[in-house]
Formats: C-alpha cells, structure tokens, sequence
C-alpha cells in the first residue's frame, strides 16, 4: 500500500510524456518552415499560419496585436533594414503542454540586414542572432501562431550555429553537426518504419 503513491506519480508521469501524434509534430515544424520561406521570399505570403488575434513582439520590444498587424510591420521592415536578408531557424525545443497547445522555441539567424534596430548588434560573423519563442494553437483542425515574442541574442551570449541543433522531444539539445537527420538549409525528418 505505501508504493501506491509512487505508483500514481510514476503512471501520472508516464502518461504526460507521451509523444504528440508525429502529424502535429510534422505541422509545428512546417510551420516554421513556412517562416523562413516567408521570410526569404521578402514576406510576400508571410504568414497564413499566424492567428487573426495572434500577438507579435518584435526584437525592439514593440507590441502587436492581429494577422493585420503583424503582416503591416513585416511589410515595413522588408522595405527597409532586412530587404533582401536571410533567415535561418533551428527548432531548439518543442513541447506540447496539452494535445492543442504547443510551445516552441527557435534559434534564429538573419544575414544581409541594411540596418541594425537600436540596442541589437550582429555577432562576429555578421548574423543577428535571436531566440523567437511561440505559442501554437490547434484549432478547427488548424495549427495558428497566437503568441510570438522575438528577443536578440546578445553578442556576450554563446547560441549554437544555425542548422546544428536537433530537437529530440523530451531529450536535451544534442549538437550533432554530422547527424543524418541535420541538413544545411533545411529540417529533413528520419524515415519512420
């Protein structure tokens, strides 16, 4: 009777670390992919994903609220400082807090920026460097983005090297530079069997 308790915590634990459907999993990512796809094509189709209400921070800590907004700043930006810049993402953790919210965050780097945002500076290779934190929301059958906070790294902070980190849900960050899974540009899934 006294190893009930431990049992209880145990089966408790065991039931919350079970992985999320590999499909949620698979949107989650796309949707980061649709970023930097969006991003790199000067947000000309940026972003379907983000929710009509979602809230969006920006590295100079501005606050907006709506698709509409959020499409309105990025507009403002792609004409000026990061025309013709690139965005590099790595997903550094993704957790499902429940089975429709997810929480992700993403390791960023942006090359070929016309102009630093006051108080954010470029690491010794010329990337900014910035850590973006979002709350994804399944809803209707729809991942949407309602939460998006983007902070710079600063350049006294060590960050890994874009397209080095590999996610391993509920492991730690693993630097696996040379991993099969980990490809230059882009997220490339392990085949399933």
């Amino acid at each position: 009777m006294k190893y009930l308790p431990v049992l209880a915590i145990v089966l408790a634990a065991s039931i919350a670390a079970v992985p999320q459907t590999s499909s949620d999993e698979i949107a989650i990512r796309n949707i980061v992919q649709e970023e930097i796809a969006a991003w790199n094509a000067g947000c000309r189709r940026l972003l379907p994903s983000f929710a009509a209400d979602g809230t969006f921070t920006n590295v100079r800590g501005q606050f907006f609220t709506g698709h509409q907004a959020f499409m309105d700043r990025h507009d403002y930006v792609f004409k000026g400082q990061f025309h013709g810049s690139t965005l590099k993402q790595d997903i550094v953790s993704l957790k499902f807090v429940r089975p429709d919210v997810a929480v992700v965050e993403v390791l960023t780097s942006v090359t070929g920026i016309q102009k630093l945002s006051p108080g954010t500076n470029t690491d010794d290779k010329g990337r900014l460097r910035t850590r973006l934190l979002q709350v994804i929301v399944k809803d209707g059958g729809e991942w949407k983005i309602v939460a998006y906070h983007n902070t710079d790294v600063k350049s006294d902070v060590p960050a890994p090297d874009p397209n080095n980190v590999l996610l391993q849900i509920g492991e730690p960050i693993l630097n696996l530079i040379d991993h099969p899974v980990v490809a230059r540009g882009t997220i490339q899934f392990p085949e399933t069997g």
